[in-house]
């Protein structure tokens, strides 16, 4: 099977060199192509755990929002306070309909009081955030501006970053970022990213200097063993990292998938905030949970296949994948309250058919990062 390569799939400023260095599969995430795989996607985990990976994730987009009224719709529009982010601090959110349904899970980057970018998922939240700026009246613009993360991600991560960037690096926090200068190219490095290791993006702010990023991160890094690599499917599950469209979607809210933690209830507005307060009020009908599934390597699951207890369907599996550390299948499983203790035997209706699954909670892996 073969996905026609139109002007509407974009490419990243990276596209050319991933190929260079021998990309063979893409995905479509945000309009975008992302690398999926390199050598393989086992290849690529086992580099990821033991040395140093950079990721093309250009398609991680951002929404800008700036302006005079900027603090008060990046406030409505995601369910965390805003005011406790500092100005070069990143923050993991949420943005979430009116019934509470999560809409896209972004990473908020405060650059100033009045200047946000929401890195996100794959979803077209900018028009949501135009159309609710527009509804409310703000004195704010919202745009995608020219901005290129790439992930450097892996054991060695720090070492290659100091390489390449100096001892700049060396003062990042966590969820922390420093806007900088090098050679003339505009940047932002920040200690982010999306692997369970130790990691960091680089957003890249001129598309022209694709090239010159990538080659001066690889040229830095050939002493650590870097390799090119993309998001690891394994490596996610391990260490519970939920991705959005997998195991997360407008029907799902945030009480659900033990993400309460970042909804602040008790203080700002936002969109959503009355259906998740009689949530909590209520409780959530459903868990997402961990579970380990008999049997041989699953390589992963093509869409959501049924979990049942006792003969009856409770849930669906999300994702799921085979870990070569743990030797095991894992996955995730959006399933009724009771059926998602810890221990808790289902059935996973696999297209090769059942499978048993137990039930653990998340982590996998305790994670690194």
């Amino acid at each position: 099977m073969k996905i026609g390569l139109t002007p509407r799939l974009r490419r990243s400023p990276f596209y050319a060199a991933t190929l260079r260095h021998g990309v063979k599969a893409f995905t479509v995430y945000n309009h975008m192509l992302l690398p999926l795989w390199y050598e393989s996607p086992e290849a690529d985990y086992l580099k990821l755990i033991t040395d140093v990976t950079v990721w093309d994730v250009a398609a991680q987009r951002q929404v800008e929002i700036q302006g005079p009224d900027a603090r008060d719709l990046v406030q409505y529009l995601t369910t965390r306070n805003v005011d406790k982010c500092a100005i070069g601090q990143a923050r993991y959110t949420l943005v979430c309909n009116a019934e509470g349904g999560v809409l896209n899970d972004p990473v908020m980057l405060r650059l100033a009081d009045d200047h946000f970018w929401l890195s996100l998922a794959d979803n077209d939240i900018g028009l949501w955030a135009q159309a609710v700026a527009f509804e409310r009246d703000l004195d704010v613009a919202v745009r995608e501006p020219d901005v290129s993360p790439l992930q450097v991600q892996g054991p060695k991560s720090h070492e290659l970053m100091t390489a390449a960037f100096g001892d700049m690096v060396r003062d990042i926090g966590y969820y922390r970022f420093v806007e900088a200068d090098v050679e003339g190219v505009p940047l932002v490095i920040s200690r982010t990213g999306w692997s369970g290791e130790v990691g960091y993006e680089v957003w890249l702010r001129d598309g022209s200097k694709g090239d010159w990023l990538w080659e001066r991160l690889f040229a830095a890094g050939e002493p650590f063993g870097v390799a090119p690599a993309a998001p690891s499917q394994i490596r996610r599950i391990e260490g519970g990292l939920l991705s959005y469209g997998t195991d997360m979607d407008p029907t799902v809210n945030p009480h659900e998938l033990n993400l309460a933690w970042l909804v602040d209830l008790d203080e700002n507005d936002f969109i959503g905030k009355a259906a998740l307060l009689q949530i909590q009020e209520e409780g959530p009908k459903r868990s997402l949970t961990g579970v380990r599934i008999e049997g041989d390597p699953i390589d992963s699951n093509a869409e959501h296949w049924d979990v049942s207890r006792d003969g009856h369907v409770v849930g669906v599996l999300t994702s799921c994948v085979y870990s070569p550390t743990l030797g095991a299948n894992l996955g995730y499983v959006l399933v009724e309250r009771a059926a998602a203790a810890a221990g808790t035997e289902l059935v996973v209706a696999t297209p090769d058919g059942e499978r048993t699954a137990v039930t653990q909670p998340l982590p996998f892996v305790e994670t690194k990062k």
